[in-house]
């Protein structure tokens, strides 16, 4: 029988900021969290797609049901456009559909297209992209065959700048590739816009490299890469970039509670409203978070408790 493995967080845990490297997919990077935290208590905020890299979060222990209130949150990207030519996939790990010139295009025409990208906008997702249709991953159906039709769904796109541009002539076609940063919405897909960009240029369009370098307010300096951790687990020290309490102060706004109003979000009561709009965290005189609390009518009412009574 092999020996049970002790975790090496409590079971409060926090928070792990990994900078993803390209290759991994977010469930393998979980995998292995789990393996350094000795814990299969680790869940993450946001897929990434194997050939991205850059920041995914990791919830470890309690801190998992953080998680899908950072899942909401908005998120940036630096990435690398081809306009001239389409895959299957949107991105450069598909099939090529189609290759048309785009050397003749300026700088004034790709503008005004990404200002058409730019705000609130509808969105078709990716067609090789993990929502489910009637129960079953989309890429799921698409590498299955099925020709699948996903509708489009309302995201903001807040920047879509454009950092450098770059010709590219292969001799059998005139290529475009544009080095970009976008900040968005949580369910946005940078894939996406690059297919989108593409279209409305008439000349088709992929993405070639995909960075997160944002998640909330967790960047890359929070994070640090799978060899690095690995690295730190063998030497002993600590791997969480944030503990339960720091991650619920950096991600959320704060509202300090008295030791009376902490044990009733605790045991499940709720509080007076005090006019804070979206989701905020309750904070007892040491500084501990108590909850997650949403506002509703004349009730304060905790959407996770983060130190339930007994814990």
């Amino acid at each position: 029988m092999s020996e049970k493995r002790t975790p090496v967080v409590d079971a409060l845990g926090g928070l792990l900021i990994v900078d993803k490297d390209g290759g991994w997919t977010s469930h393998d990077v979980v995998a292995k969290g789990r393996r350094l935290l000795r814990t299969k208590k680790v869940g993450h905020a946001g897929t990434l797609d194997p050939m991205a890299t850059g920041v995914l979060v990791l919830g470890v222990e309690r801190a998992t049901k953080l998680l899908g209130q950072l899942i909401l949150t908005t998120k940036a990207y630096t990435a690398t456009i081809r306009l001239g030519q389409s895959t299957i996939t949107d991105d450069a790990e598909g099939e090529t559909t189609a290759t048309t010139a785009a050397g003749h295009l300026t700088d004034a025409d790709i503008a005004t297209a990404i200002a058409e990208l730019t705000g609130d906008i509808q969105q078709v997702p990716a067609t090789v992209s993990a929502i489910k249709v009637n129960g079953e991953r989309a890429y799921a159906r698409a590498r299955a065959g099925e020709d699948v039709q996903l509708a489009a769904r309302p995201v903001t796109v807040s920047r879509f700048d454009v950092l450098a541009r770059r010709d590219v002539d292969t001799g059998a076609t005139q290529f475009v590739d544009l080095d970009v940063e976008v900040e968005c919405t949580s369910g946005t897909y940078i894939r996406a816009l690059a297919r989108d960009l593409g279209a409305k240029l008439a000349v088709g369009g992929h993405l070639t490299a995909l960075r997160r370098t944002r998640v909330g307010p967790f960047t890359l300096e929070h994070a640090r890469t799978l060899d690095q951790l690995a690295v730190a687990a063998e030497a002993g020290e600590a791997l969480l970039s944030l503990d339960i309490d720091e991650a619920v102060r950096t991600a959320f706004p704060l509202r300090e509670v008295t030791d009376t109003q902490a044990e009733d979000l605790r045991n499940g009561r709720w509080l007076e409203p005090i006019g804070l709009p979206g989701v905020y965290a309750a904070v007892d005189p040491a500084g501990n978070a108590i909850a997650l609390v949403q506002e509703s009518g004349k009730r304060a009412a905790s959407v996770m408790v983060v130190r339930p009574a007994g814990l």
